[in-house]
């Protein structure tokens, strides 16, 4: 009864004090209504506004953003439609649309005011890396609604389709690129030359491979070549192969933790070099050759047939000499082996994967063969890339994402592990020779028994790749850090039917590095 009286009596003083007829109520509410709807209006005109061209250009600070897009197919084509910035780099509606508006444009506000223009990265601002991370799959397809146009050619046809039945990894980016924003040096297959630096013909020629007679480093030479590169003794041991649960930002495929005895080899003291790779290539090649060949050239039976010329640029303009070799295929490092097994008489291989970080630990059993943690080290969080991190140990190392200027790098950019090993973290990622599985560790012996040269898996779908590359983020140039070779995904933009098994259209981030059996 008391509560209903109390309802009741403030019933009463709502009706009476808060009429829709009386002055006070009426003024709150046409205020409130005009002020939504100025508030409305000007958020439309806000949004409207700063969705524009010359809005963009305000505060986008790179310096050739406005020019290479008024050069591109996005403006400067014969229908004279024009795409706008935000066709390509916000998605097209809804929630998500307005929540990446607000993100972007602080983000380029942030840039404009606080940044020096000076010091920006803007040939990695340039990549295909980081044109995923700012345009959407949903927004070219807003706009191109039809994939199979009538004058599309067979290849694009293959191209959209492949697309359509498997979109997941796949960005539209990876075959238009220059689409939005061209690039007139940008290297395509039509002006692209491999084969005119196969041999420098001013250094000695070598006529024979070395012989080596006792377990100590050598420099080996490649017959019929100007080519020659380090080994380093690995000496045997036992090690703890991944990372404990406790060391932070690893991931669950690092585990778990189990012991292993390595058998001494030799290991290359840097990455297959482009001057090693393009003397295979220049001894085993052959213009015209079919991709589906692997073996037998010129009726030579006991010949290795090498990789057939490349779609492109394979080193992407940086340059070969002692850089890295890249976008080569698991296949095609394997074939390399075979063939330097076969030339220099020893037995030449990819490295294990328990062989691979024993060696790029070099006795360690930290992170790092360093000092130092992947939270220390990584660029990823907010305040990371704000503040930034004291990066002066892991950049003396390793070529990774704070350092590598978005290429390769010479082997002397880095200093060399306990082992006198260059580059096993960071650069390139290096080919293993097991076949990738996540749970591998947890198959191998327990307490205090020990796993003798594992080699992995007996099949699987992938290969291991280990050592991330001078796209990595710290946390991944661990050398407990695992990864896994993407087949499809790395064939997405080439053209030839059936795809190459000797080169990667879309992977220039992987090489490898060869061991060598000691067999005295």
């Amino acid at each position: 009864m008391g509560k209903k009286s109390w309802l009741s009596r403030l019933g009463m003083r709502v009706r009476k004090g808060w009429s829709f007829k009386g002055s006070h109520f009426r003024f709150v509410f046409f205020t409130g209504l005009f002020t939504g709807i100025v508030l409305l209006l000007f958020s439309h005109k806000l949004m409207e506004y700063t969705s524009t061209d010359s809005s963009c250009e305000i505060c986008h600070v790179h310096p050739h953003s406005t020019s290479s897009w008024k050069m591109s197919a996005h403006y400067g084509n014969t229908s004279g439609v024009v795409v706008h910035c935000v066709d390509c780099h916000l998605p097209p509606d809804g929630v998500r649309h307005y929540t990446e508006k607000v993100r972007t444009g602080m983000k380029d506000v942030f840039s404009k005011v606080f940044k020096d223009e000076s010091k920006i990265d803007w040939d990695a601002k340039s990549t295909i890396e980081h044109a995923k991370k700012i345009t959407y799959n949903e927004s070219c397809m807003h706009c191109h609604q039809n994939l199979f146009q009538l004058d599309l050619t067979q290849k694009g046809v293959n191209a959209h389709l492949e697309f359509l039945d498997d979109p997941e990894g796949k960005h539209c980016v990876q075959c238009h690129l220059e689409v939005g924003h061209y690039d007139p040096d940008a290297i395509h297959a039509k002006n692209a030359s491999f084969a005119d630096e196969l041999m420098d013909t001013d250094k000695e020629i070598y006529t024979e491979a070395t012989a080596i007679t006792e377990f100590k480093d050598f420099t080996e030479t490649i017959p019929k070549s100007t080519v020659s590169f380090d080994m380093v003794a690995i000496p045997e041991a036992i090690y703890t192969i991944g990372s404990p649960d406790k060391e932070s930002m690893r991931k669950d495929d690092e585990g778990p933790q189990r012991r292993i005895k390595i058998k001494q080899f030799f290991m290359a003291k840097i990455e297959v070099t482009w001057n090693e790779y393009m003397a295979f290539f220049s001894q085993t090649g052959a213009e015209g050759k079919s991709e589906t060949s692997t073996t037998g050239r010129k009726g030579d039976t006991d010949a290795i047939t090498g990789a057939t010329p490349p779609w492109g640029a394979p080193d992407q303009g940086w340059g070969k000499g002692s850089r890295p070799a890249i976008t080569m295929t698991h296949h095609a490092a394997e074939v390399y082996c075979q063939w330097l097994s076969q030339i220099t008489g020893k037995k030449y291989r990819l490295p294990t994967e328990a062989e691979w970080e024993y060696a790029s630990r070099g006795g360690s059993e930290t992170p790092y063969f360093f000092e130092g943690r992947a939270k220390d080290y990584t660029g990823e969080g907010f305040f990371k890339k704000l503040f930034g991190a004291d990066t002066s140990t892991i950049a003396s190392y390793v070529v990774y994402n704070g350092n590598s200027q978005s290429k390769t790098q010479e082997p002397g950019a880095v200093l060399a592990n306990p082992f006198g090993l260059k580059n096993m973290l960071g650069n390139v990622a290096e080919f293993c020779s097991d076949w990738y599985a996540a749970d591998v560790y947890s198959s191998y012996p327990t307490g205090n028994k020990v796993a003798v040269n594992p080699k992995g898996p007996a099949s699987g779908a992938e290969h291991v790749i280990r050592g991330g590359s001078f796209l990595s983020d710290a946390k991944d140039v661990r050398s407990s850090s695992r990864d896994k070779t993407q087949r499809v995904n790395w064939l997405v933009t080439d053209p030839q039917i059936p795809k190459s098994i000797w080169w990667y259209s879309d992977s220039r981030h992987v090489g490898f590095r060869v061991v060598c059996e000691w067999a005295l």
